[in-house]
Order: structure tokens, then sequence, then C-alpha cells
């Protein structure tokens, strides 16, 4: 099977980040990005080498896929590490594992630890319980790779604890301007939910209190999809069986087809080939179906599960994000949940991971309630918004340093003059992003004419010599331009061509080091023809 470009380059990078002692390493791909197909291309490369590979996962259905996936992508067979199946005894390199299988301690002393060369972890986020930590201790000599849709820096900070760094990261607006995945276009229905008396059971809403405080709403829940859904394929996520049972009835009193499944269904395997066919309309679920579900035919996703967990989140919303032929966009429906500030995961959340800008995107979402909007083009509003009121708010600061007779220029200065919202806002999310910076990155930094002043971080360090680069490769203004134009009170200079920049710098030179007669730097912008007859 053909793998994708960014599948093809998230493949070199991770064998990039191992080869280069990095033994464990992330890949971040939003979900429907083809995650499976790319860590079994991956695995079979490493067989290829001569090596063994362990695919460990928390889910049958997971291991289920991954050894499907596995067949179709390299045309490989796999053993199975499950209950009373073992791979001891199989001549396959490649292993599909169960964590609560490998974890006990006596099927893990069946293993050497350097049995596996690699060992990869689908579904990431769940990396850190102990049951995955005890089997990734026993073959810690292997490397790693975890594969997860996690949305935001929180998550990868947690993740920063065990994981080394980021292999490649393939962002779901990337994906959806490739045409990959779907566009999403968020519906606010404006039903306030009041989740404020719920409590929290391991740092999120505790399902049963949830199911209760839903109750008196899903009458008027069903209204709204019996009206707004009514020609989509929806699929709902509901927090306990019992409410979804109940909704699933609902609905079908108003005419809907609406089927419901539960680990306990008997008919499972049935209802879910039903609704994949279109027998059903709406499929109603308890929290079964967020990962290693795949339907690309559903268009409508409802999730009445609130969650503070970002990548819970994003796994319900991305079993619609896949594209299906005459499907234009997956329709988000999204109610106003009441509870404290910036704990409930919304739709802002599977595009931004600015807590800023996700409280701003939720804003204009919520006013413009019952008109379906495109989360891509209100990320933008929100970005644009945004920027502009911290550039205000960091204006005289930024006034005062441009100001100063320091040759180089301050890495906050250099962030906000490129534009680059990450740089500005920069966190450390690794172990060795946190170290001190080394000093020839500093000397890097010093030498390309950005200050080391207020660069505490390895981290912090590598991105700013990381911008530099990239800058140079693309043939863009230096840091030492940025720095000597903007004193001279020029706009945007961080948006210039190297070359622009350096004709203007010489015409200064040639005016005595003052602004050439004829230009105001407030309102100059470089014109590369003019520039050429001038310098000529």
């Amino acid at each position: 099977m053909d793998l994708r470009p960014y599948q093809l380059e998230a493949i070199t990078a991770i064998e990039r980040e191992w080869a280069a002692g990095r033994k464990r390493t992330l890949l971040v791909l939003p979900t429907g990005a083809g995650k499976t197909f790319c860590f079994c291309r991956l695995a079979e490369n490493v067989v290829r080498q001569g090596g063994r590979a362990l695919i460990l996962a928390h889910r049958g259905e997971l291991l289920d896929q991954a050894a499907d996936k596995l067949r179709r992508a390299t045309g490989l067979g796999c053993s199975v590490e499950k209950a009373e199946q073992s791979s001891l005894n199989e001549w396959y390199p490649i292993t599909v594992g169960s964590v609560q299988t490998l974890m006990r301690e006596k099927r893990l002393k069946q293993f050497a630890p350097n049995h596996f060369d690699c060992v990869i972890v689908d579904e990431a986020h769940h990396a850190l319980a102990d049951g995955f930590q005890r089997v990734l201790d026993h073959f810690s000599p292997a490397n790693v790779l975890g594969v997860t849709a996690t949305p935001d820096r929180g998550d990868l900070r947690n993740l920063g604890n065990y994981f080394d760094s980021m292999a490649y990261e393939y962002s779901l607006p990337r994906a959806i301007r490739d045409k990959y995945l779907c566009p999403i276009k968020a519906l606010t229905i404006p039903i306030r939910l009041d989740l404020m008396g719920v409590h929290q059971t391991a740092g999120d809403f505790n399902a049963a209190e949830v199911g209760h405080a839903l109750d008196p709403y899903l009458e008027q829940i069903a209204d709204v999809m019996a009206e707004r859904c009514a020609d989509r394929k929806s699929l709902v996520f509901l927090p306990l069986i019992a409410t979804s049972q109940k909704f699933c009835m609902m609905l079908q009193a108003r005419g809907v087809r609406a089927a419901e499944v539960n680990g306990e269904s008997r008919d499972r395997a049935e209802v879910l080939k039903d609704f994949d066919a279109g027998e059903y309309q709406v499929l109603c679920n308890s929290m079964l179906l967020t990962e290693g579900y795949d339907c690309p035919s559903v268009d409508c996703v409802v999730c009445l599960r609130p969650t503070k967990m970002r990548s819970l989140y994003c796994q319900v919303i991305g079993r619609g994000t896949r594209i299906h032929p005459g499907k234009d966009h997956l329709l988000l429906l999204d109610f106003l949940w009441l509870t404290s500030k910036h704990e409930l995961a919304r739709p802002a959340h599977l595009l931004s991971p600015d807590a800023e800008v996700a409280e701003r995107m939720t804003k204009i979402m919520a006013d413009a309630a019952g008109v379906p909007m495109d989360i891509e083009q209100v990320e933008r509003d929100a970005e644009t918004s945004c920027m502009e009121e911290r550039e205000a708010r960091l204006a005289r600061e930024l006034a005062a340093m441009r100001k100063k007779k320091e040759k180089l220029v301050d890495p906050l200065q250099f962030a906000m003059s490129i534009h680059d919202e990450h740089l500005a806002n920069y966190a450390p999310a690794f172990g060795w992003e946190t170290q001190l910076p080394k000093p020839e990155q500093l000397a890097f930094l010093e030498k390309a004419g950005v200050s080391s002043q207020g660069v505490e971080t390895a981290g912090y360090a590598q991105a700013l010599v990381d911008a530099v680069g990239t800058r140079r490769a693309e043939g863009l203004a230096t840091p030492k331009q940025i720095r000597f134009l903007e004193r001279m009170g020029f706009k945007e200079v961080g948006t210039w061509e190297f070359e622009s920049a350096r004709k203007l710098i010489d015409r200064c030179a040639m005016s005595s080091w003052r602004v050439p007669p004829g230009i105001v730097p407030g309102k100059y912008q470089p014109n590369r023809k003019v520039e050429t007859v001038l310098s000529a």
C-alpha cells in the first residue's frame, strides 16, 4: 500500500530520532490520518533489518485492527500475545500484544528484555499507566514509538515524563487543508446544561453524576437532533449505558431510525454492520466507540459526555473526520455546558492548543448559537484577534527594546517580529527541553544576532536555533537585519526576504546610516523591481 507523503516523512523522522539515540519518541497524528498504516510500515522496516517488533495496545479491537492493517499495508502476518495465545512458539517477527496480558509478571518473565528491537504503543496517551510502564520497563533495551492524537500541549507535557522527543507531528488543520480529513463545522445549541454540581473522579467528570445531570435535558436534545440531524448519519456519545439506551428510545419515539450498542450487546457486530450499511440513522453508545471504530460515512457527532481530557475528546470527534464520497464536512453539535472556566474540552480545542485562542473561539461560536460555523475559519479569526491584542500589550515593551543600543535582538522581540506564535509562547515538554541550554546553542544564537539573555532552557534555545535555520533556508531576513531595520522604524521586517533587507540596509549605509531620502519607514514595503533598479 502506498503511503501518503506525511506518513513517509513521519517514518523517516522516527528512524532519525532512534539513530540519534533518542530511544523513546512520539508520533502525533490526528484520528483518521492513518497512524496504524504508518507504524505498520515502520515495523516492516525493523523486520527487514533483521529485528523484531511488538505492537502494544490496551483493547482487543485495536490489536485486531493492527493485525489486519499490517497484512494490508505490508503483506506480513503476525503472532498474538493475548490471553491464552502466545508468540513464543511462533516464527513471526512481529507481535501484536495486549498490555493486560503482557503486564503479568509470569508472562513477562518468559521474554528476554532484548527480545524485541522496537515497541510501538498504540494510543500512547495511555502509556503512563502502570501496566504499560511495567511492559516498557521490561523491554527497556528496545526503541519505543508512542502514537497519539493528543491535541494540546498539556497532554504532551505529561507524556514528556517518559518520552524523549516528538519525532513528527501532523496537525488536524493541516490534514484538513491537505484534504486527507474533512472540514468540521460546529453548531452551538443554546441549551444550557448545568455541570456545576458534578464532582470529578480520576481527573475527569464523574460519569454517573454527569448522567443524572444530563437526564432533564434529554428530551430537548432529542428534539434538536430530530430537527437538525434528520439528513445525517450521526454518532452519539453518552456517559452511561442506561442514558444511552434511554436517549435511543427517545429518538425512536420521534421517528428517527436509531440503535444503541454497549459492551454487553450480544448483537453489537450486527448493529455496527447495519449502521455502516445505512440501516440506522443514529447510533448511540456509552463511550464504547471512542477508539478502534471506523465508519467514514459518519457526518455528525454529538458528544453528550463532557470531558476535561482533550485526548479523549479528540478521539470522540475523530470518529467523524474521515473523508467519504458525498461528505463535504462533519457537523459537530456543541451544547452550552455550564462548568468552571477552562475545564471542559470543546470544539475549539480540536484545533488550538492555546487556551486564550480556544476561549475566544468558544465565545465566537456561542455568540453565533444556532448557526453552523467552520472551526478553521473561527480559529483564524480568534488567532488574529488574540495576536493583535498580545502585540498591543507588548507594544510598549518591544518599543523600548528596539530603542536600546544593543546590537542583538531580544528572543521575544524576534518571535513577535517573525509572527511565530508558538515560539513566543514556548513551554518545554520533554525532559531534555527543561535542561540548561548548551554553550554551542547560545553561541549560535549570539552569532546569528539573537540575545541569549532570557534563554533559560535547552528546548527554548533549540526552538530559536531551528527558527533561525529555517529562515536562512527560506531566504528570509536575519535577526541582525530585523534588529537594525526595526530600530530605524521599519515595520514587518520579519516577513521580508533577505535580499530586500540587505539592499535597504546598503542604501541606509550610503545615506550615512540614516533612512534614505523619500522613504517613510512606517509605510515602506519592499519592492524587488524598484530595489533592482536602484541597486543597478
